[in-house]
């Protein structure tokens, strides 16, 4: 018997975990397989006349920017007798629903044309097809087509049809305007069913929509329309684009802008050009000169560009005029306004040069300058007997001279600087005044830097002598002037200020001489620029010592600032303390002065400083002439009253009515009870005052009446009746003091009877 264990038997398993792995294999295999079958795009077949640009597994295919499939090989077509390339193509599973017999496929590359440039995206992505989903069964051959397809008549917009005689110049993508504004495209054209007409479909995008009405124009604006005759000829486009690309421009006539909105089933007409649209705007023009001019035929001009055209000319019933319906481009609709001028220009030789030249070529015509922009509209207007002065807003300088007589300077009489024509005279007229020559002047933009504040004009017309015992002396500017005038003008400083005012004026001085005179450059700050103009003179004590050169608004519009020459005096003149102040004339009551001044014009009086002041070129006007007081010899007493009356400063103090003193002022006493009049009694009468005088006051009339003794009427004289005056009387006292100064005494309403019998023998130095 053993002791060891008795041993268990159990069965062996027919299971081991090495088969796990292989297991876990299988189901990913399985999964990756369904993955890689449920992710499978579909592949197609898409048929390229040529394989050009396509590259496989490069290539893809693209719907409205998004990948959608990719080229996976391509092959040789040789099902038929043109040899093409079958291109396989993996699509998107999800795209398998649009896979139709009528969807459509084209290569898409850059394209250089003369509509434009296409496809430019591809020189960085590279070439791609596109892609246009349609109806039908469902396919998977397709044939692609050789050029992009037209834009379809579901894309919001307006789709129109236009029926023209022959394509000319017009190719799909041509723009189509309104007033040069691209507002859409040409899709497509094909001749008719009838294959007499050509059918072109536009595009109108749907901002510009509503401008296409049931009575619309339509014309053929592709490249240039050139009309040649024996008056001339005339050149006609659209735009650049239409020169090029051909184009469609549109428009509808003015007195049909009410008519209802297209319906874009209904075909238009396409006309030839403008004319045959006859879409212009009907404008009617009173002539005075129509010479020249054929209906039809003579054309309308804006800076050379044509604008319109003459359609009829009818001849007034006494043949002194006539009226001109001008048709012209619905573009210039917006300058058809107030201010808009129309004249006639035809050749015409002068002394001051040959004007419309260009008329012997192309025969007469009508020149038209626009309105401002935004003006009252306006169809009915007056020629201008002659081209007017540039505008204002033309590029240069445009500037006013004054000047005392015309001369033989005209209109297109040239400007000069340095013998070099630089600009020529706009216009001519008389000032508001009547009594000088006003000149309208345009500097080219290229010379306007030579004028600045201190430029001087002369006029250099004819010729000018000089004789001495040294001989004769002729002068001329050019032959040009000579003959027809003409305006030099010189800057005598390079580095002065600038012309701040939009319209400078200046004084056309009769000589370079007088122009070029010596002196010395002042500018005058006055309040107000009334009566004053180039060419007012600065005078001191009754004599001229400068001149104004030109007006101009400081640059804060608070005053006038007059820029002036002085031409005497200079040194005394140009110093701090100078003071200047207008001259004008004055009316009161009491006196009348500067009358002289309503015959020859205000003028500016100075007054030098008698200090040897700093030099000073800048002045402000005083508003009023200065009051020079100086210390005056004489008595100085006060008077004291309850009222002023009409006594002011210097109004006469008498003495038996012979002007002895003068008022020099008033105020208020300390207490305000009373009124403090101010006198002088000039040195030669100071012993008429005495400590006993009596003064009165003789402003106006004294009225005494009685029953029996009548009416009395007093009056110390006919100056104190206007201006009033105060007089005294002394008694016939030997002990009375003399009156000391400052001493007060008091002014009585009026005199005594007693006063007036005064009459003390006083002996006056002599």
């Amino acid at each position: 018997m053993t002791d060891l264990p008795t041993a268990r038997t159990r069965p062996a398993s027919n299971w081991s975990a090495i088969w796990v792995l292989p297991l876990i294999a299988l189901l990913i295999g399985a999964w990756l397989g369904w993955r890689a079958y449920s992710e499978a795009g579909i592949e197609i077949q898409v048929i390229f006349p040529s394989g050009e640009g396509i590259q496989a597994s490069k290539t893809e295919v693209i719907y409205k920017g998004m990948a959608i499939g990719k080229v996976k090989a391509m092959v040789l077509d040789d099902s038929g007798e043109n040899l093409g390339v079958v291109a396989t193509v993996e699509m998107h599973k999800k795209v398998e629903p649009h896979l139709r017999s009528n969807t459509r496929f084209w290569l898409v590359k850059p394209s250089v044309s003369l509509a434009g440039i296409t496809g430019l995206e591809t020189l960085v992505s590279g070439n791609y097809i596109a892609v246009s989903p349609g109806d039908g069964e469902p396919a998977l051959e397709f044939a692609a087509l050789p050029a992009p397809p037209p834009l379809p008549d579901d894309r919001p917009g307006l789709h129109l049809t236009l029926k023209a005689e022959r394509l000319g110049s017009l190719n799909r993508d041509s723009p189509v305007f309104y007033k040069q504004i691209q507002v859409g495209r040409v899709k497509s054209y094909a001749l008719a069913d009838d294959q007499s007409t050509v059918e072109v479909k536009l595009y109108i995008e749907p901002t510009y929509a509503a401008l296409v009405r049931k009575h619309t124009r339509f014309w053929n604006a592709s490249g240039i329309s050139i009309d040649a005759g024996l008056s001339g000829f005339k050149l006609r486009s659209e735009s650049l684009a239409s020169i090029v690309a051909g184009g469609i421009a549109f428009a509808t006539p003015e007195h049909r802008k009410e008519s209802p909105a297209t319906d874009p089933n209904i075909p238009f007409r396409l006309y030839e050009d403008f004319e045959a649209a006859q879409a212009g705007i009907r404008v009617l023009v009173k002539m005075t000169d129509f010479e020249g001019l054929q209906a039809g035929r003579t054309p309308v001009l804006y800076n050379g560009v044509q604008a319109g055209t003459l359609k009829a000319l009818k001849i007034n019933d006494d043949l002194t005029g006539a009226l001109a319906e001008l048709s012209l481009d619905p573009r210039t609709e917006d300058y058809l306004v107030e201010g808009t001028e129309f004249w006639v220009v035809k050749p015409s030789i002068s002394l001051a040069g040959i004007t419309g030249l260009e008329a012997l070529v192309k025969g007469n015509y009508i020149a038209v300058r626009p309105g401002e922009k935004g003006a009252a509209t306006k169809r009915d207007f007056v020629a201008r007997p002659k081209a007017p002065p540039l505008n204002l807003d033309a590029p240069g300088l445009h500037l006013v001279l004054f000047s005392e007589s015309r001369g033989s300077l005209d209109v297109g009489s040239p400007i000069l600087y340095r013998q070099v024509a630089v600009g020529s005279v706009q216009s001519v007229q008389l000032a508001r005044n009547n009594r000088r020559v006003v000149f309208g002047l345009h500097v080219a933009p290229e010379y306007a830097h030579l004028v600045n504040s201190s430029t001087r004009f002369w006029n250099a017309s004819g010729i000018t002598l000089k004789g001495g015992l040294s001989g004769v002396e002729v002068k001329s500017e050019s032959l040009q002037t000579l003959l027809s005038g003409g305006i030099a003008f010189e800057t005598t400083d390079a580095q002065a200020p600038a012309l701040s005012r939009r319209v400078p004026r200046f004084n056309l001085h009769e000589s370079r001489e007088t122009a070029m005179q010596d002196g010395t450059a002042i500018t005058i700050r006055v309040e107000r620029g009334d009566g004053l103009s180039p060419g007012t003179a600065i005078r001191y004590r009754g004599l001229d010592v400068g001149k104004v050169d030109s007006i101009e608004l400081s640059d804060d519009l608070q005053a006038v600032v007059l820029r002036a020459r002085v031409t005497l005096a200079t040194e005394q003149i140009a110093r701090v303390g100078t003071q200047f102040w207008v001259v004008k004339p004055e009316f009161s009551l009491t006196r009348v002065t500067n009358l002289d001044t309503l015959v020859s014009g205000q003028y500016l009086e100075v007054l030098p400083t008698h200090k040897a002041a700093a030099r000073q070129t800048e002045f402000i006007a005083l508003i009023r002439p200065p009051s020079q007081e100086v210390e005056e010899l004489g008595l100085h007493l006060v008077l004291s009253t309850t009222r002023r009356s009409s006594l002011k400063a210097g109004v006469p103090v008498s003495y038996r009515e012979v002007p002895v003193g003068k008022v020099t002022g008033y105020e208020l006493g300390p207490t305000a009870d009373r009124v403090l009049i101010h006198i002088l009694i000039e040195p030669r009468y100071v012993g008429l005052v005495r400590t006993g005088s009596r003064f009165w006051n003789t402003s106006g009339v004294g009225f005494e009446a009685g029953l029996f003794k009548g009416v009395k009427v007093r009056s110390e004289s006919l100056e104190t009746l206007i201006e009033g005056g105060v007089a005294f009387a002394t008694p016939e006292e030997p002990t009375s003091n003399q009156a000391r100064a400052g001493q007060t005494f008091a002014l009585f309403d009026e005199p005594q009877d007693e006063w007036l019998g005064w009459a003390p023998k006083i002996a006056l130095p002599k």
